[in-house]
């Protein structure tokens, strides 16, 4: 089973409103509302490419429940732990161009907090574990490492998702893959990318550190994926960019649903890219089609050969 972990998920409130004005009376002309969080949206692609998966994370109150309804309405088990106060709402206001409020969120206790792990400590080898995103104020700053700790001794496949020092932390353990974007790596090493052979060469550094696999996303130059044995480059057909919220989680999900779907490396590398970018293109997390769309497009270069 594939467990995604989302330590601070929300209700994604997204209201369009046509020429915005502060400090008066706006209408929206249409208003939509997700279930979001990193590891949840890498769930609903995972679903959507028809690959199984619990999620786990911490919810509350009548927010919560939308969430675990939401998914479990479109056939996603959850295994959420409930907590007192109620999960955080984040508004996205569209009207030309987009701004973000995102609420903090509840406190998770101890007690929470160690019932997620004791759900991870029952993963086996044939497990995958999921954890994306930023660590919420009353959950231990070294979270990640203590899941990392758990997956190492159950043999689960662990991947992460997240900025420099949470990545950092775990690299320790092996992680299965992760999945830093061009800013991120150049972050990490306190650089400047400016060429393939620059992300292959950093990338490269990070597998020496511990990972088996990274996956470096350029953005519209597309993505690059390094391993022990590959270092492939996918390059993306041109396209509208509508959402970039949800793209990266995409990107993870269509990686994870290829190789458990029996792809090799360099299609699932493929598959990564096109929901990435499908997503990219839409207005929500993409749909099927679109993922196929965008997949039959794509064009892998093998760089050790070049």
């Amino acid at each position: 089973m594939i467990y995604t972990v989302t330590f601070n998920p929300s209700i994604d409130y997204v209201m369009k409103v046509a020429d915005f004005a502060t400090g008066g009376l706006n209408r929206a002309n249409a208003t939509y509302k997700f279930a979001g969080g990193k590891g949840i949206n890498v769930s609903r692609v995972l679903k959507t490419l028809n690959t199984d998966s619990t999620a786990l994370g911490f919810i509350g109150g009548f927010p919560g429940a939308f969430i675990k309804n939401a998914l479990e309405s479109a056939q996603i088990p959850t295994g959420f732990i409930e907590v007192e106060e109620d999960t955080r709402i984040n508004v996205k206001l569209k009207s030309g161009q987009e701004t973000e409020i995102n609420a903090n969120g509840p406190a998770i206790s101890e007690e929470a907090f160690q019932s997620l792990l004791s759900q991870i400590k029952q993963t086996s080898a044939e497990d995958t574990v999921v954890v994306a995103g930023s660590v919420p104020k009353s959950i231990p700053d070294d979270a990640y490492v203590q899941i990392a700790q758990i997956t190492k001794e159950t043999g689960a496949k662990l991947v992460v998702d997240a900025e420099k020092h949470l990545v950092e932390a775990v690299l320790p353990y092996h992680p299965f893959f992760i999945k830093p974007n061009k800013d991120e790596l150049e972050v990490m090493f306190n650089t400047q990318i400016k060429s393939d052979a620059d992300v292959v060469r950093f990338g490269t550094e990070i597998l020496a550190k511990g990972a088996h696999a990274v996956i470096v996303s350029l953005g519209g130059d597309g993505a690059i994926y390094i391993d022990d044995k590959h270092q492939i480059k996918a390059e993306v057909p041109t396209g509208e960019v509508i959402n970039t919220v949800g793209s990266g989680d995409s990107t993870v999900a269509g990686m994870i649903a290829g190789l458990e779907n029996g792809m090799n490396v360099p299609e699932a590398f493929r598959n990564a890219v096109a929901s990435g970018t499908a997503t990219a293109f839409s207005d929500d997390l993409a749909g099927k089609a679109d993922i196929e769309a965008v997949r039959e497009k794509i064009v892998l270069t093998d760089l050790e050969k070049e």
